[in-house]
C-alpha cells in the first residue's frame, strides 16, 4: 500500500535533502516552514545582557506520499542528506496512508500517485499510468 513520511530537518539542509530525493526519483512532496523544539530543549544565546533562550527552532517538515517498497530508500536518503552530526538534525516519522485521491481526475491508489519519472518508474520500469 503507501506511507507518509514526514521529515523535520534543518532548515540549511533543504536544498540538499530535496536535490538527493530528486535523484532517487521523489517527484512530489510539500515542504511547510514550522517551528518547534526537540530532546535539546532550543538554544541558550550569550548577549552582554544576559542569556537569551530561543525555545522553538525553525525547521522545514517535508511531507511525502510513496509505495511502501520505497520507504527504506527514502528515509536512507534523507539522512544522509540531512545528516551533520550535531544535535538538532531532525527526525523522521512514517504513517501508513489509508487512501489517496488525485481531485483533478478521480484517480484513487497508486494511480493517484503516480508520475513520469518517478520512483516507482525508475525502480520497476513500470508504465505508472
Amino acid at each position: 500500500m503507501t506511507k507518509k513520511i514526514e521529515a523535520l530537518i534543518r532548515t540549511e539542509k533543504l536544498e540538499a535533502v530535496k536535490q538527493a530525493l530528486s535523484d532517487i526519483g521523489i517527484v512530489g512532496m510539500t515542504v511547510l516552514q514550522v517551528h518547534g523544539q526537540g530532546r535539546q530543549g532550543g538554544l541558550a544565546l550569550e548577549w552582554p545582557t544576559g542569556v537569551y533562550k530561543v525555545d522553538l527552532l525553525p525547521r522545514y517538515q517535508l511531507n511525502i506520499v510513496l509505495s511502501d517498497h520505497n520507504v527504506e530508500k527514502t528515509v536512507e536518503t534523507i539522512c544522509a542528506a540531512a545528516y551533520t552530526g550535531q544535535p538538532g538534525d531532525g527526525i523522521i516519522f512514517v504513517y501508513p496512508v489509508e487512501e489517496v485521491i488525485r481531485i483533478r481526475t478521480g484517480e484513487r491508489g497508486r494511480a493517484a500517485l503516480s508520475y513520469p519519472d518517478d520512483i516507482d518508474v525508475r525502480s520497476t520500469g513500470a508504465d505508472p499510468m
